[in-house]
Formats: structure tokens, C-alpha cells, sequence
């Protein structure tokens, strides 16, 4: 079994209160979800309307699948431009 788990951390300029942060996570949440069949959720920095970091994690039995969707996650997430990547990890777990 392989388990492939990735964050990524957002700045969002245009935000002034939470409400507006929750409005863009939920949609790039919801994307993820849709196109990916991916557990997502928002990982941290959940009181700084102006940070987002948003969590994935897939398991499968193929290391090279899994390395190719995490890959394709991080197209998609910078192709939707709701917010500014500012960092991105991935780590791909054998058990």
C-alpha cells in the first residue's frame, strides 16, 4: 500500500475577515474533492484570514500513480488562481 499526502500554503491578498477566507478554502476545498476523490482539509493557520493551508491524502498501490496525481493536485490548485501558492509539500509513504 501507498499513501501520498500533501500540503499547500496560500497567501490571499484580497482577504479582510474569515468569512472571505472560508469562501475561497471551501472552493479550492471543493475543486480537490470533485476532480480527485481526495480526503482534503484545511490543515492550518485557521485564525489568519490572510494565510491558508490546505492538507490532501490519498492512498493506492502504485507509488507512480499516486506521484502523478499529487503532481496533477498541484496543477490544478495553481490553474484555479483563487489565491498565491506559497509553498507546497509532498511526501509519498510505502507501508
Amino acid at each position: 500500500m501507498v499513501a501520498g499526502l500533501g500540503i499547500v500554503t496560500f497567501r490571499l491578498h484580497e482577504c479582510r475577515s474569515l468569512k472571505a477566507k472560508r469562501k475561497i478554502v471551501k472552493s479550492i476545498i471543493g475543486q480537490l474533492r470533485s476532480h480527485f476523490n481526495v480526503s482534503v482539509a484545511e490543515v492550518g493557520s485557521n485564525d489568519i484570514y490572510q494565510r491558508a493551508m490546505i492538507g490532501f491524502a490519498m492512498v493506492g498501490n502504485d507509488r507512480a500513480v499516486i506521484n502523478s496525481k499529487i503532481d496533477k493536485i498541484f496543477n490544478l490548485v495553481e490553474e484555479l488562481n483563487l489565491a498565491e501558492i506559497i509553498g507546497s509539500e509532498m511526501e509519498i509513504i510505502n507501508i
